[in-house]
């Protein structure tokens, strides 16, 4: 099968017809060329070749000769529209201006920050004042829904997320994610995508589906763009970044580079209460961590338009990334009658480094004009993550005495992940009402963790092997799915099914236990919209989905904070599986208030477990039970002045989490609600002057055992264009109330414990971008296959 889908790909250009250029000359009445005006070429009802004039001179393309309408267009000119014979030795065409034009025409179309259609949300990140010069990850903390939280976990909505780029699946979460994200400016990114409910041609993984589009500029010949931004918190975070684009006829070559040096602090205040018969303790530790991080970020892509209707493109991106971690916890124990027992001095150094690397090859055939197209990719993306970490401990007596042996340990450790994938994609029509997408889909994931624990508390290091672990784990997926699409009078319908059949393996040496799985699961989604008339709309959305657990969480080795606390993974965790139902009403295509119903059965989550009898704590990962979001969900657009645009949402919903849980059960019931709001300002047109301001609130919520205090984050951010419009300057205040610390606790059973965190939120960021070349994005609203090409780049 591979042999002969490599040898399609290399023989289907050779079958079409020969193509035969066309090069002419456009200009105004005075003989001066004429950039970036728009040259069509149809022969009867059909498209046959466009390009964009570049300093004067197009070229088009034809297969056969003939009678061809040719059609030149240019803003501030005259259309000029002629019948010529093909073929030609050239083309001269003279556009005279158009006497309606009045001086100098600056057409201005900025998209709003907030974009919401029927299946995803749209945050324009390049449009945002407050999201421009911080980190990917900065960004994604203020998109709609999504909630960035204290473990590096990402959520949407209380949903779990799997994260993509530019349409592919990043395949990578919990740390390894958000060190990805954190060392990605965001002035690379154009775009995030949220799909609460995703359509079936995404893996039916995580509960919601966000997609991150790059910047990719689509003018002829050379454009770049340049950004610089510099964050001032209790430490300072510079990002540096440049994209570039170089298009010409058939060739299209893009690129991007961005180097994040990035340092933040974290007060985190643990406690936890062990309580045993006659005998109570109290733990606890005011710990402070430095994060420092450099990361470069690259790209480089290429696409070659082989025929009128077929494109082969390669992309390569990298990431390579050095941090550390400097952590300082001092742990005071008292016992009865608050009395001191001893106090714990724990120093901790983590030094890491990483790369992640995708490869991918694409081929693009549009095989006719009624949508009928085929899609081909391959990825092969490597990844590495390798910290060495240090911890270093001394117990004191009351009287400053030591109570116990000094503890030195390192652990080394080295995560190799390789993730290979291919899929095909068929687009075609179904008779004149509905369209069709197929596809299949073939994914290989294999993870191998080597994790060595050193004694170095002698003159020389000793290889613990019962706290030393090998893991190694392999998933495999295969998958098929089906969308289908279309409109019935007032019903405008969209279902989708996808299959997937998927085998893991899980391995570990230390403990000799293997753990293997394979499922057969079918994920519908279903969308329907009915109009009632021009101002008033139904929506139903059901998905089922799947959520699995990340390599980490599955790794049995011991990860040691203190001598009496640490993280371990579980091997025996099982995927948990999403119901997601809503039903809303849209009035004027832009006020929505929605319904919604999220049940998550075999929820997994991490897990804090203290032994009261060895005053033990440890974080590990359990399949906790059920997990049900229902409540309501209020978005609207305003604008109160033709100066002021606004976007808000608000929502109140009934929490229930339920599960047998150690030596009893639980049910919590809670009701919450949170909003969030987005206004911006035009201060002055003329000197591109816009303000911008974005608040939310998160009220105290539930989730499996834990139970969260609120939070809110206000910002606020200006912006001015400069240099006769090609730069941008930007000014903005991050978390101005500083609302982000929480209070995370667990009281159930035996189990007391918790922890008050503070990030360092609060920051001022200046930022300033430059735009080299064309901006011509007002004179080409056509859809041509160079346009479909950049589709598949986004």
């Amino acid at each position: 099968m591979k042999k002969i889908l490599i040898l399609g790909l290399f023989l289907l250009p050779v079958l079409t017809y020969a193509q035969q250029q066309i090069k002419g000359t456009v200009s105004d009445a005075s003989g001066q060329p004429l950039d970036a005006a728009t040259i069509s070429l149809n022969l009867q009802t059909k498209n046959v070749s466009n390009a964009l004039a570049d300093t004067g001179k197009f070229t088009l393309t034809y297969s056969t000769a003939g009678l061809y309408q040719m059609t030149a267009t240019l803003v501030g000119y005259k259309p000029v529209i002629r019948m010529v014979q093909l073929p030609k030795d050239s083309l001269k065409i003279i556009m005279p201006a158009d006497s309606r034009q009045l001086g100098v025409v600056t057409i201005s179309a900025s998209k709003p920050v907030i974009q919401r259609s029927v299946d995803r949300v749209t945050f324009n990140v390049e449009n945002s004042i407050v999201a421009s010069g911080g980190t990917a990850w900065d960004a994604l903390s203020k998109a709609p829904g999504v909630q960035t939280n204290p473990d590096n976990s990402l959520t949407e909505n209380r949903k779990s997320v799997q994260v993509y780029m530019d349409g592919k699946p990043l395949n990578i979460s919990g740390d390894d994610l958000a060190n990805y994200l954190q060392g990605m400016p965001s002035d690379l990114i154009s775009k995030i995508e949220v799909f609460s409910n995703p359509p079936s041609n995404f893996d039916a993984e995580g509960g919601s589906v966000i997609n991150i589009i790059t910047k990719k500029a689509k003018a002829q010949g050379l454009n770049m763009t340049v950004n610089g931004a510099f964050t001032q918190g209790a430490y300072g975070t510079g990002t540096a970044s440049t994209t570039f684009n170089y298009r010409k006829d058939k060739l299209n070559i893009y690129g991007s580079y961005g180097f994040t040096d990035r340092k933040f602090g974290r007060e985190q205040d643990d406690y936890v209460t062990y309580a045993t018969p006659g005998n109570n303790s109290y733990w606890n530790s005011p710990g402070y961590n430095i994060f420092h991080s450099e990361t470069n970020n690259y790209r480089l892509g290429a696409d070659y338009q082989l025929t009128d209707n077929q494109i082969l493109g390669v992309l390569v991106t990298g990431m390579n990334r050095t941090g550390s971690i400097i952590t300082n916890t001092p742990t005071t124990v008292t016992g009865n009658n608050h009395a001191l027992d001893s106090t714990l001095m724990t120093s901790g150094s983590t030094h890491s480094r990483s790369y992640r690397y995708d490869y991918n090859l694409n081929y693009n055939l549009k095989i006719d004009t009624s949508g009928k197209s085929l899609n081909v990719d391959l990825d092969y993306s490597p990844y590495q993550y390798a910290p060495n970490q240090y911890v270093n401990n001394l117990t004191f007596l009351p009287d400053g005495s030591l109570a116990s042996d000094p503890y030195h340990i390192f652990t080394p450790t080295i995560q190799n992940i390789n993730i290979y994938s291919g899929k095909i994609d068929y687009n075609y029509k179904l008779g004149k009402l509905w369209t069709l997408s197929s596809g299949l889909k073939y994914s290989s994931i294999q993870s191998r963790n080597d994790f060595d624990f050193y004694n170095v508390a002698g003159a020389q290091p000793e290889l613990i092997t019962a706290n030393s672990d090998h893991f190694d784990y392999t998933e495999n997926t295969a998958a098929a799915y089906t969308t289908i699409s279309g409109t019935i009078g007032q019903w405008t319908l969209e279902g989708g099914l996808r299959g997937e059949l998927t085998h893991t393996r899980g391995f570990s040496e230390t403990l000799d236990s293997l753990n293997t799985r394979q499922y057969f699961k079918l994920f519908p989604t279903l969308f329907a919209v009915y109009k009632i008339d021009d101002d008033n709309a139904l929506q139903f959305t059901y998905s089922y989905r799947v959520d699995r657990p990340n390599y980490a969480y599955l790794n049995p080795a011991r990860h040691y904070a203190t001598p009496y606390n640490y993280l371990q993974g579980n091997p025996d965790l099982q995927p948990s599986f999403t119901q997601d139902i809503e039903l809303g009403y849209t009035f004027k295509k832009d006020y929505t208030i929605t319904a919604y119903y999220t049940a998550t059965h075999d929820m997994f989550s991490n897990i804090t477990v203290q032994d009261n009898v060895h005053d033990l704590f440890y974080d590990t990962f359990e399949n906790l039970g059920l997990s049900v979001n229902t409540g309501l969900r209020l978005s609207a657009p305003f604008n109160p002045t033709s100066w002021w645009e606004m976007s808000t949402t608000i929502e109140g919903y009934y929490q229930r989490e339920a599960s047998n849980y150690l030596q009893g059960s639980y049910d919590y019931h809670k009701f919450a609600y949170d909003g969030t709001t987005t206004q911006s300002f035009t201060i002055s047109k003329k000197l591109g002057l816009k303000a911008e301001i974005t608040g939310r609130y998160d009220s105290p919520g539930i989730q499996g055992i834990f139970k969260s205090s609120q939070n809110s984050e206000v910002d606020a951010g200006i912006k001015a264009t400069v240099l006769h419009g090609q730069g941008t300057i930007k000014l903005a205040a991050g978390d101005i109330f500083y609302g982000e610390p929480y209070h995370i606790s667990v009281n159930y059973l035996n189990q007391n414990n918790g922890f008050y965190q503070t990030n360092d939120t609060r920051t001022g960021t200046l930022s300033f971008s430059y735009r080299f070349g064309k901006n011509v994005a007002a004179s080409r609203k056509r859809s041509t296959a160079d346009e479909e090409e950049s589709k598949r780049s986004q």
